[in-house]
């Protein structure tokens, strides 16, 4: 079976990372790790876009070379990741050896095809997002909006890349593959927006402005456009050009699954430049990646966004409350697509009832009472129907969880385990183990309850593992037991003769608000 490729925008180091960066992250290594979880070999791909006027802009200020800024800011992206438990196999950093001859290989084989040109272009260009601007990114009153930031007047020549030659071409594969973005009202807003766009994409400049950049191998006065350089790396860490092995990897890897990025990137970036680039790279229709678009995250409702000093700390609310709260919340209030508003109570209260007084709490009184009325081991006896159809009910749950992170509905894959949680809360409360210890007719209807609720908490901490991987093993540790196996006919199984559950001790410990907040970064 093809490995499962996944891979998410790497990351500008112009500044440290945001809650906006931690989520992506955690989204990506949530679907990995599930990936994993169903048996699958996982090649997870990211990293960080060092190149570009920005990066060199800041350097300058600082009065140290480009790369030594750029390795530092990589260095808090590198020192979150670990933090967060990020799974990744590769790691992309565009100053890379590799990456750097990959791209000069891809222009010497577009300049020969035809594929590029040069020619002079005298019009506005945005610093902030390192483009020349048109008349259609002019707003109502005529002038370009803040967005751009400053604009100034260009009249150079440069490198450009023939995209309009792949205008129908685009518009064709976006009508006959849906499937490229989801979620699908994404791909419509992309199919509209993209014929719109016209001309060519200047994909240089001049070393008189910018040295920061790969080197034109056909033309040393010019460096590759930040954003030409940036979208390579995605096959160029994955072993595209290679005559080594790492050749045959890539063409057994690609195309992408899950290639995860925002809304703000889509167009016109990994939308229209990246499917047109690998086209005229000889990609076929099919070898396309498929991109899954994530919404922003607010704050208060307002756009986190470092220009306004709107930004969250991810790093500050993982030392205060730890990755397992951080992680399970960012999953769990944010719906694949959509914006979220970010909320330090809802984070508390995500973590202290759902996993705190749902899971944990099932998990402890599980184990304590088969600790205290059978020594941790209860006897192996026949289930009757209505603890029989209480597990058929959890094999069905583990289906539409299934289904739900088949199709990246993370938030959906989470209620699944949280209605598990609470109807197996609800049999404690129902079957009171505690009364029918006191009857000794009812001892095998103690066992049946016992190891119906044991085979409960295994199962929900099973579907927990890509979500909050360090607590449900420790659950699973626990419980004594290795996780369940995911496949479309899952069964949850019976205790092994001779099992013995653990000791409990608690796994999502109260947490209380912090007078710091959620410091700015």
């Amino acid at each position: 079976m093809k490995p499962f490729f996944i891979t998410t925008a790497i990351d500008y180091t112009n500044a440290p990372p945001h809650i906006g960066h931690a989520y992506e992250k955690i989204l990506a290594d949530v679907l990995a790790r599930y990936q994993r979880l169903r048996g699958r070999e996982v090649f997870f791909l990211t990293g960080v876009d060092q190149h570009g006027q920005k990066v060199q802009q800041s350097a300058e200020r600082e009065g140290i070379p480009p790369q030594e800024f750029a390795d530092r800011i990589s260095g808090t992206f590198l020192s979150l990741w670990k933090t967060l438990g990020i799974s990744y196999d590769a790691w992309a950093a565009t100053t890379a050896p590799l990456h750097r001859e990959s791209v000069r290989a891809i222009l010497s084989d577009l300049k020969e095809r035809d594929w590029l040109y040069k020619a002079t272009y005298s019009g506005h260009y945005s610093i902030r997002q390192e483009q020349f601007l048109t008349d259609k990114e002019r707003g109502p009153d005529g002038e370009f909006g803040p967005e751009w930031g400053e604009v100034v007047l260009l009249d150079e020549e440069n490198w450009y890349f023939r995209l309009s030659k792949c205008s129908e071409w685009l518009a064709s594969f976006l009508e006959s593959h849906p499937e490229f973005v989801s979620p699908g009202f994404r791909h419509t807003e992309l199919s509209n927006a993209a014929t719109k766009i016209t001309g060519d994409l200047c994909i240089s400049r001049p070393k008189s402005r910018l040295s920061w950049g790969i080197e034109f191998p056909f033309d040393s006065n010019f460096v590759t456009y930040v954003w030409f350089d940036a979208l390579i790396n995605y096959i160029s860490f994955a072993g595209y050009g290679s005559r080594s092995e790492e050749g045959a990897a890539f063409r057994r890897r690609w195309p992408c699954d899950q290639h995860v990025i925002g809304k703000d990137i889509l167009i016109p970036a990994h939308g229209v430049y990246w499917p047109c680039m690998l086209h005229a790279m000889g990609f076929a229709d099919e070898e396309m990646p498929k991109l899954l678009v994530h919404g922003f995250w607010s704050l208060k409702g307002e756009k986190v966004s470092k220009s306004t000093g709107n930004v969250v700390d991810p790093a500050a609310l993982a030392e205060i409350y730890g990755p397992t709260a951080l992680r399970y919340y960012l999953m769990r209030d944010a719906v694949m697509g959509q914006d979220a508003d970010f909320s330090e109570e809802r984070l508390l209260l995500r973590h202290n009832t759902e996993l705190g007084n749902g899971l944990g709490n099932l998990v402890n009184r599980t184990l304590s009472m088969t600790r205290r009325y059978r020594e941790g081991s209860p006897n192996l006896v026949p289930l009757p129907a209505d603890l029989s159809a209480h597990l058929e009910a959890d094999a069905v749950t583990v289906k539409a969880f299934i289904a739900e992170m088949d199709a990246a509905q993370i938030h959906a894959g989470i209620e699944t385990m949280v209605e598990l949680v609470n109807r197996a809360n609800a049999l404690v409360d129902s079957a009171a183990p505690w009364k029918l210890a006191k009857d000794p007719e009812q001892a095998d209807r103690l066992d049946a309850v016992l190891a119906t609720l044991i085979l409960s908490a295994r199962t929900a901490a099973t579907l927990l593992q890509p979500v909050a991987p360090d607590a449900a093993n420790e659950i699973l540790r626990q419980i004594g037991l290795p996780a369940i196996s995911l496949d479309e006919e899952t069964a949850i199984g019976t205790l092994p003769p001779g099992y013995v559950c653990g000791e409990p001790k608690p796994v999502f410990p109260r947490l209380e608000m912090q007078e710091t907040g959620a410091p700015a970064a």
